[in-house]
């Protein structure tokens, strides 16, 4: 926290705790001074502030990745302020360019109707669905027409346009940019307008957008919004960003008995990182679990009990119970209660090619690199012998820690 603000601008306990609340974890909070002056307001008046979070349906599903910035709303919900889930169904049709290096498809209707209703459901997960406004942007930016659009786009020059950083890239590389892609910051922007946000959140890559909406409320003479960035959350690595494309994540949707164990994969270092971002615990009950691991506790008793907050945020508490026991009776040797049933042909059948047809490895090659390194188990006992080869029978087979299959082999 700047102490030089709250020092220069003397505020209550409230706004002190408020401001806590807001910088946890953020990338940056601008401008820091005007979002104190609207705290305090918000206390002195008892009205809340109006806190956005927009998202482009572009995807049917989200990982605990995408959370990041939800986890915030929820943080900022709680305090008692309204939060504003709207869903970019206009802009969706625009197509994002930011961060890209090229031209992004727009999707078609829809696409975006199936992927916001998924959006808002995955959402629903982490916020209060009792206490978040949720719109959509096709509200305001339809009527807008073509005499609106073009007074629109007469409030933000080319010049300052081009100043963004994949804009400014991609001129640079003589890669051709659209003339509609200047309308999707112009239009995220006007949502602020239509919302008269005071708070504005998003991921790190979204700060031209942010700011374009500071800039478009002063034009159309409203209090400007603050804006707030969230980073990226690193994935099962720890090294990269969380994404599907490099196999490193934790889908919401996924079962509730993976989603615990792929929290406890997890490094100890990373750990008090997804903490900080992922976790509903204070700071204070953070910093003293810390102190507890530093004074000798086993890390893996604080690994445990955020991989089971977290599977009960997406699951239940009683899930997330089962999901624990499950990971102690697979850690000791043990089958889960519940495996999947393959029946396949093909007697005497290559051990390779059968991982590969009862789904336990994408290829016979990657089978062969599991076999290698121990990680394949038949009832029990490690197969080293790549070329061996299973007769008629039932046979649980087991890959690393958590894949299992019973197949039965003719």
């Amino acid at each position: 926290m700047n102490q030089s603000l709250v020092t220069n601008n003397p505020v209550s306990d409230g706004v002190r705790q408020a401001l806590e609340t807001s910088l946890r974890g953020v990338e940056e909070l601008l401008p820091q001074d005007e979002w104190i002056k609207k705290l305090a307001r918000s206390e002195a008046t008892g009205q809340p502030l109006r806190i956005k979070l927009g998202l482009d349906p572009t995807a049917p599903d989200i990982h605990i990745g995408h959370t990041v910035v939800l986890n915030k709303m929820r943080q900022l919900q709680d305090l008692g302020h309204q939060v504003i889930f709207l869903i970019g169904d206009f802009t969706s049709l625009i197509g994002d360019p930011s961060g890209r290096n090229s031209t992004r498809p727009p999707l078609t209707p829809e696409q975006i109707k199936l992927n916001a209703e998924t959006y808002y459901r995955q959402a629903s997960l982490v916020l209060d669905p009792a206490r978040t406004e949720i719109r959509y942007n096709s509200e305001w930016s339809e009527p807008l027409g073509a005499t609106g659009m073009i007074q629109l786009a007469s409030r933000f020059t080319v010049a300052r346009m081009m100043e963004r950083n994949d804009f400014h890239d991609r001129f640079k590389a003589g890669n051709p940019i659209a003339v509609h892609e200047f309308l999707y910051p112009l239009m995220q922007g006007y949502d602020s307008v239509a919302l008269k946000s005071d708070l504005e959140l998003g991921g790190t890559d979204q700060k031209f957008n942010l700011l374009m909406g500071r800039h478009l409320q002063q034009e159309y003479g409203q209090e400007p919004q603050c804006i707030l960035t969230m980073p990226l959350l690193e994935g099962l690595d720890g090294i990269e960003k969380m994404s599907k494309s490099k196999n490193n994540y934790i889908g919401i949707s996924e079962d509730a008995n993976t989603m615990y164990a792929k929290v406890l994969s997890i490094s100890d270092t990373l750990m008090w990182r997804w903490y900080t971002l992922l976790s509903f615990q204070s700071l204070a009950q953070i910093e003293a679990l810390k102190a507890e691991v530093a004074g000798g506790r086993n890390p893996k008793d604080a690994k445990v009990a955020l991989a089971k907050e977290i599977t009960a945020r997406f699951h239940s508490a009683a899930a997330a119970d089962a999901a624990e026991q499950d990971f102690i009776h697979r850690s000791k040797g043990g089958v889960p209660d519940e495996i999947p049933e393959v029946a396949l042909s093909g007697a005497p059948l290559g051990i390779g090619a059968l991982l590969k047809q009862a789904n336990l490895a994408p290829s016979t090659s990657e089978a062969n690199r599991l076999i290698e390194g121990g990680g394949v188990r038949v009832d029990g006992g490690v197969v080293s012998d790549k070329g061996l080869k299973l007769d008629a029978g039932t046979y649980v087979v087991q890959v690393g820690k958590r894949k299992f299959a019973r197949v039965t082999l003719a």
